[in-house]
């Protein structure tokens, strides 16, 4: 069976990309053909681009009971060396609230996102930010690190090789970023995060044991990853012993794109299913996208976990992490907020305002 529609109703993906605004209807189509009846869309910016955030606040002014936006944070002041005045990330915080986001996406924790922008997330730019957020109680979607894989040459998949995921002694560590979290952990115990990708953890149970039990405001999602799935599939009856421990820690996530062909989607999102609710022994079907690489890179054993636990990861966790619904959004002040992550875009690259993903959707929204 190379499809797989989840029995449970009602499920929530808490870990979803929207592409441009002009994929409106690719994603809707996805959404229907998957079985998810609400997504977050984690808006990571580009501030070059005015991308990222503005295109999921027109997602969620449409459609307003089906989407949660997680805003991801704008660094053009440091991206562009100081000629660009940025916004203080404790701002970015304050207007996030009053548009009506559902909470933060982090990408800083990713190699790549540091080889791009190289402070540490224990640096004093981040301070205020990590104290407001805890403040608030708002809940984070925070990836941190990459598959061990990544930094080991030999290891590393084809197609992540291609896209120069690999790492070296010259970029961040793993156990470095590690450390870096759990300091920010330390001072911030109160911090609502629900970590990507499960952590990274999958090859390592009792590290994961030992994180959740220090640190009981925090969960993971299950966004493949797919070296998620086959780490997992090497002990079954230890993974389902985790995951009904920990049921009200682990987040249902897809990394669902906008942009991909709803048949990707639905695989990608049947994947997860089928490992979650099923006795199966199977691979990556054939047709699903290339970031779960080829089928024969591995075997996947289904957990076959009880309906109970299903529920409490498809819905429940998010809600009370994140919401029962999404928060109403403020329209004037999503139109403010584009408005001004266009004029950025443009100061960061030539781009005319009118013609940046931000610009476009200020004027959508303004016209109704």
């Amino acid at each position: 069976m190379s499809e797989w529609q989840s029995r449970i109703d009602h499920i929530i993906d808490g870990h979803v990309h929207m592409g441009s605004a002009s994929q409106e209807g690719s994603l809707l189509a996805i959404q229907k053909a998957a079985g998810i009846e609400r997504m977050a869309l984690v808006s990571i910016q580009n501030p070059e681009a005015g991308s990222g955030l503005a295109q999921s606040l027109y997602m969620k002014a449409r459609h307003p009971d089906l989407f949660y936006v997680m805003a991801g944070l704008n660094h053009a002041g440091p991206l562009s060396e100081g000629r660009v005045q940025g916004t203080p990330l404790v701002k970015q915080v304050d207007e996030f609230v009053r548009i009506g986001c559902d909470g933060i996406k982090m990408i800083e924790g990713k190699p790549t996102a540091r080889q791009r922008m190289n402070v540490p997330l224990t640096d004093p730019y981040y301070a205020d930010y990590w104290a407001r957020v805890e403040e608030l109680g708002l809940p984070i979607v925070f990836h941190v690190n990459d598959p061990e894989e990544f930094w080991d040459p030999a290891l590393i998949p084809g197609w992540a090789k291609k896209r120069n995921w690999g790492y070296g002694p010259g970029d961040v560590q793993k156990e470095q970023l590690y450390a870096e979290v759990d300091e920010v952990l330390a001072r911030h115990p109160k911090l609502r995060i629900i970590f990507a990708h499960f952590y990274f953890l999958s090859a390592d149970l009792p590290r994961a044991t030992r994180f959740f039990d220090e640190h009981p405001t925090v969960c993971f999602d299950l966004t493949p990853g797919v070296e998620m799935l086959y780490n997992l599939s090497r002990d079954v009856e230890a993974s389902r012993v985790f995951f009904t421990r920990y049921a009200e820690r682990i987040v249902y996530g897809t990394d669902l794109f906008s942009s991909q062909p709803v048949d990707e989607g639905r695989l990608r999102a049947g994947l997860v299913f089928r490992w979650l609710e099923s006795e199966d022994t199977f691979r990556v079907p054939d047709g699903a996208d290339f970031l779960l690489g080829p089928p024969e890179d591995g075997i996947i054993h289904g957990m076959a976990l009880p309906d109970e636990v299903l529920q409490t990861i498809y819905r429940e966790n998010w809600q009370r992490m994140v919401g029962a619904e999404p928060r109403a959004l403020d329209v004037g002040q999503a139109i403010e907020t584009c408005e001004r992550l266009a004029d950025l875009a443009e100061a960061m690259s030539g781009q005319p305002a009118a013609e940046t993903e931000a610009g476009r959707v200020v004027e959508s929204l303004s016209s109704g």
